[in-house]
């Protein structure tokens, strides 16, 4: 059985940071692709951020790009979301998804929710002063 599960989130002061994991089982994160994910109630999820395991490409939205930096550990089993300078808007529920590697230019797919067979059930973050 496959999962993904996320921790790290949590109540933040505007301008703080969190560090989002998602850590994988039954579904290796060597030669994936794993997505972060954020939605808020009434609104599509939204595309944050993707990291490719086996080459360490990278894609963000215009949104975070600068503030967010995705990445992976050494022992591919965990994917991480470090999230500096954080604004109030970035208040949402956070996800992360799998798929097998896909083309190589992840940018072009990889913020897409319908591409991801895997989901987590994610991690709230609350930024607020």
């Amino acid at each position: 059985q496959v999962q993904l599960v996320e921790s790290g989130g949590g109540l933040v002061q505007p301008g703080g940071s969190l560090r989002l994991s998602c850590a994988g089982s039954g579904f290796s994160l060597d030669d994936a692709v794993i997505g972060w994910f954020r939605q808020v109630p009434g609104k599509e999820r939204e595309g944050v951020s993707c990291f490719s395991s086996s080459d360490s490409n990278t894609a963000y939205a215009d949104s975070v790009k600068g503030r967010f930096t995705i990445s992976g550990d050494n022992a591919k089993t965990t994917v991480y979301l470090q999230m500096n300078s954080l604004k109030p808007n970035d208040t949402a529920r956070y996800y992360c998804a799998g798929r097998p590697r896909g083309p190589t230019n992840i940018a072009a797919f990889c913020r897409v929710p319908a591409e991801y067979d895997y989901w987590g059930q994610g991690t709230q973050v609350t930024v607020s002063s």
